[in-house]
C-alpha cells in the first residue's frame, strides 16, 4: 500500500497541530495517501489535551522562558515538547493491516514504533499497564505514568502517544523522548521540580548513551512503519488544500487564545461534532 512520508521543518505547536488536523482530514476525504509525519516543534511548546483546563498550564512560566502553549486535537494530559521527535499516523480505519477499532489501531502504529525503535538497539516494549491509569481530564502530566499499551524501556515511560478519530480516518501523534531539561519540564507545568515525573521516564538519549542524527532516527522508525504495516513511504510534500486549511486552523483555532485557553471554536466547521473518540494515550 502506497504511504505518503512528511518530514517537516521545525514550527510552532499552533502550526504543528494544525498540519496535523489538516492532513487528518484530508485522509478521511480522501484526498490524500494515508500519511506518516515527523517533525519537531520550535520554538519549545507545552501542549494541552483536548479536554484539559488551561490552568494545568504555568502562563507566566512558559513566558518567561519562550515557551508556547497550545492545545491538541486530541485527549491525554499535557506535554512539553522540547528535546524530543514527534510523529503522526492519519489513515482511514480499517485500511489492511489496521482494524476497524481504534485500540487496535492504537497498538498497531505503537508495535511500528517498537520496530523501529528496536533497529537502533532499544529494548522498547508494550506497557502491560492497565489501559487508563489516570482520568483524561486530569492535570496530571503525559509522562508521569504509562498507560496501557504505550511504549516504555525497563517500565519507564519512552514514548506517549494520543488517538483521535477523524470521520472515517484516525489520527494518531505521539512523542519519542530523546533528552530531558529538568527545569523546563517542571516549570511549565508549576511543579517545584521534576521529582514526580522523572522516575516515570527514560529517553532514548539514557538507552543509548547518545542521541542519534534526526535522520538516522527518522530513517529507523520510518523502516519499522513500512515493515510493520507492509507500507510503501513515498516522500512528499503537503498538498495546496492541506496547505491552506493548516494555515487557517493555525490562526483560527491552535494560535487562537479563545481555543486554547477556553476550548471554544472560533473557526466555524472545525470539528463536526465536538472532539471525536479517544483512545487511550498522552
Amino acid at each position: 500500500m502506497r504511504w505518503r512520508l512528511l518530514v517537516t521543518e521545525a514550527a510552532p505547536g499552533a502550526w504543528n497541530m494544525a498540519v496535523d488536523e489538516a492532513v487528518g482530514r484530508a485522509v478521511a476525504d480522501g484526498k490524500s495517501l494515508p500519511t506518516l509525519r515527523f517533525f519537531r516543534w520550535q520554538p519549545p511548546c507545552l501542549s494541552l489535551g483536548f479536554n484539559q483546563p488551561y490552568s494545568v498550564a504555568d502562563e507566566a512560566f512558559c513566558k518567561a522562558h519562550g515557551l508556547d502553549i497550545t492545545r491538541r486535537p486530541t485527549g491525554g494530559r499535557a506535554v512539553l515538547h522540547h528535546h524530543e521527535l514527534t510523529y503522526s499516523v492519519a489513515v482511514p480505519l480499517g485500511l489492511p493491516p489496521f482494524p476497524r477499532d481504534l485500540q487496535g489501531c492504537y497498538r498497531l502504529i505503537c508495535q511500528a514504533l517498537i520496530t523501529g525503535l528496536r533497529q537502533m538497539g532499544v529494548a522498547a516494549e508494550l506497557s502491560s499497564a492497565p489501559e487508563s491509569l489516570i482520568p483524561p481530564k486530569s492535570a496530571a502530566p503525559c509522562f508521569i505514568q504509562p498507560a496501557g499499551g504505550e511504549i516504555v524501556v525497563g517500565g519507564r515511560k519512552l514514548v506517549g502517544s494520543a488517538m483521535r478519530r477523524l470521520g472515517v480516518a484516525i489520527l494518531q501523534h505521539g512523542s519519542l523522548l530523546l533528552d530531558w531539561d529538568s527545569q523546563l519540564q517542571a516549570g511549565a507545568l508549576g511543579l517545584s521540580s521534576d521529582q514526580s515525573l522523572r522516575p516515570a521516564v527514560v529517553t532514548l538519549s539514557e538507552v543509548l548513551g547518545h542521541v542519534p542524527p534526526w535522520e538516522e532516527l527518522v530513517a529507523a522508525l520510518a523502516a519499522g512503519f513500512a515493515a510493520t504495516l507492509e507500507a510503501e513511504l513515498h516522500p512528499g510534500g503537503l498538498s495546496e488544500d492541506e496547505l491552506g486549511l493548516a494555515q487557517r486552523l493555525a490562526r483560527e483555532v491552535y494560535g487562537h487564545p479563545r481555543f486554547v485557553k477556553e476550548r471554544e471554536h472560533v473557526m466555524t466547521g472545525a470539528w463536526e461534532q465536538g472532539p471525536g473518540r479517544d483512545a487511550t494515550g498522552g
